[in-house]
């Protein structure tokens, strides 16, 4: 699937997300909506977003709770993408902590943009459903899979390369909206800097195009190292969001 066509799907996901129209990620004027809860959203929570806000690279689309609304109006007199700067982001911090509630960090977010085929040739292990559960609980795996398995957001294919019996590092995808495949990836630390991440992404990449669904990846503004694995395995940064947690 190419990029432009995995961005209009985006631009819909969004839309359910964020309870607006895929047009409104297009206008040069920030827009805000009501915050709505909707089970079709990428399930990283039950509930409906105290504040949550996305950017597709022009003006910034914000969802919030009624209360918010006064404050937010004169929060988004400014070019979207720079609402995401810290400047910005300390008033509104102050401004939330009023209702208990704190922002979270930004997310940073990939979409496939090229085809890319894995420059190593480790010995992999592949394991689906049921088989990853042994795997639930182990430290080694922060980021790759899920801290237990969550229903609504299932961890639905493992890639892990191996140096004999002892594994390197894990890709992990879950199913966080139908068809919505987000990557994870951990390397031991042994195994770090000599392209096993991107080995493992890669390989995970192309195993969900191939499924038909879309794979995207997230990471932090200052993961370098999860940047660089993103873009040599073929993403492209394509949008960034941040929402609000209880404090």
């Amino acid at each position: 699937m190419d990029f432009n066509t995995c961005f209009e799907k985006l631009l819909c996901q969004l839309a359910i997300e964020f309870n607006c129209s895929p047009d409104d990620f297009r206008r040069e004027e920030n827009v805000l909506t009501l915050s709505k809860f909707d089970e079709r959203a990428r399930a990283y929570s039950d509930e409906k977003y105290f504040f949550r806000m996305v950017t597709a690279g022009s003006n910034a689309v914000i969802t919030a709770d009624q209360r918010l609304h006064p404050f937010l109006r004169g929060f988004m007199g400014k070019t979207g993408h720079f609402l995401f700067e810290l400047p910005n982001l300390l008033p509104l911090e102050k401004e939330l902590n009023k209702y208990g509630q704190t922002l979270s960090q930004s997310s940073h977010m990939f979409l496939p943009c090229r085809e890319v085929q894995p420059r190593l040739a480790l010995p992999v292990k592949w394991f689906y459903g049921e088989e990853i559960f042994p795997f639930y609980g182990d430290e080694r795996f922060p980021n790759a899979i899920c801290e237990k398995f969550i229903p609504r957001r299932p961890d639905r294919i493992v890639v892990c390369a191996y140096d004999g019996e002892e594994i390197m590092g894990m890709a992990g995808c879950s199913e966080d909206a139908k068809g919505w495949l987000q990557i994870g990836i951990d390397v031991m630390p042994k195994y770090r800097s000599q392209g096993v991440g991107t080995y493992l992404v890669t390989l995970m990449k192309n195993e969900i195009e191939k499924r038909g669904d879309i794979p995207f990846y997230g990471t932090s503004l200052s993961n370098y190292h999860s940047w660089n694995i993103a873009l040599n395995s073929g993403f492209k940064p394509s949008w960034v969001e941040i929402t609000s947690r209880p404090k």
